[in-house]
């Protein structure tokens, strides 16, 4: 009997038999079959549809008609997710994408899902407790995005932030966007809670109770385009136009948007959904042979897109 050992992992074998380890758990062959949940917030939102299709693409990179992807949504419902873990891995996924609804609900879950082989991989937000993270540089996404602002109103003017649910990624996009705007005394923050749900409808509802409120703004900043989106309605349903709107995502819709005469919408953070479900599905398939990972941690620079450079912009 003759035995094939690839160049790769000689010195991996040099090591376990000057040792006397046990490790050929560490020399797994690659899967021949790929089977992943994905969890995220809102199917409703397309970002979130567009890390479905990532998964999928780079799934099938590498495994061919052997991969699977299942998609559910948890509409920000901390229990709803938690049982979702637990049916992925009834259903013996290989690994999980998970948009986590709160940083630290799911530690007891991810634990369970890895005591059964499975990967746990935490996109676009954080999750306690998961093996690996994929996020956009969320803190850098709202200081380009909130830098542009102070600039296009002089540095002086009122300032409204359309929150959103408060997972890792919102929070540190507001954090960013507020750290660049105190650099500026002249410019006030009238308001920062309202929670939009990151949503065209939840847009349109809080921007529209803040124009109530507020008889001047100079600029709005949106946790994501679908909220821009809905503010955008707001203000011409209000018959308001005295301010700019900024936010993060880097949507098709919202550069299209951009592109239209007497918008409001002038700015956006990019973020890369595709790349993003890309890179956590080749770090679980590294993962699952056993490797060791270069970093635990992937954060995707943002890149501001504005009316400027929107024809050449690179979208999702």
């Amino acid at each position: 009997m003759s035995i094939m050992i690839y160049k790769k992992y000689a010195p991996l074998l040099l090591a376990c038999a000057v040792g006397m380890g046990t490790c050929f758990h560490a020399l797994a062959e690659p899967p021949a079959r790929l089977k992943i949940g994905v969890s995220v917030s809102d199917l409703g939102n397309p970002f979130f549809a567009r890390i479905a299709q990532g998964a999928k693409a780079k799934a099938q990179e590498l495994v061919g008609d052997n991969a699977e992807v299942i998609l559910v949504s948890s509409a920000y419902d901390v229990e709803r997710q938690r049982r979702q873990i637990d049916q992925f891995v009834s259903q013996r996924v290989d690994m999980i994408l998970l948009s986590a609804a709160v940083y630290d609900a799911f530690e007891e879950a991810i634990a369970r899902a890895q005591q059964a082989g499975v990967k746990v991989l935490a996109v676009d937000v954080n999750a306690a407790g998961a093996d690996a993270t994929v996020t956009t540089n969320n803190p850098q996404a709202g200081e380009i995005a909130c830098r542009y602002i102070a600039e296009q109103i002089n540095g002086a003017g009122n300032v409204v932030i359309l929150n959103g649910p408060q997972v890792s990624s919102i929070i540190e996009r507001v954090q960013g966007c507020e750290t660049v705007l105190a650099d500026y005394p002249d410019i006030t923050i009238l308001s920062d809670d309202r929670n939009s749900g990151g949503s065209r409808e939840g847009g349109l509802e809080m921007m529209t109770h803040l124009l109530m409120i507020y008889p001047h703004i100079d600029a709005v900043f949106t946790i994501n385009d679908p909220a821009a989106l809905g503010a955008e309605v707001a203000a011409q349903q209000s018959g308001r136009d005295e301010f700019i709107i900024v936010s993060v995502d880097g949507a098709p819709s919202v550069i299209e948007a951009m592109s239209q005469p007497n918008t409001l919408i002038r700015g956006t953070a990019t973020q890369s959904p595709t790349q993003m479900a890309k890179k956590a599905v080749e770090m679980g398939y590294e993962l699952m042979q056993g490797h060791t990972l270069e970093t635990n941690e992937v954060l995707i620079p943002a890149v501001l897109i504005t009316p400027e450079n929107n024809k050449s912009a690179k979208t999702w």
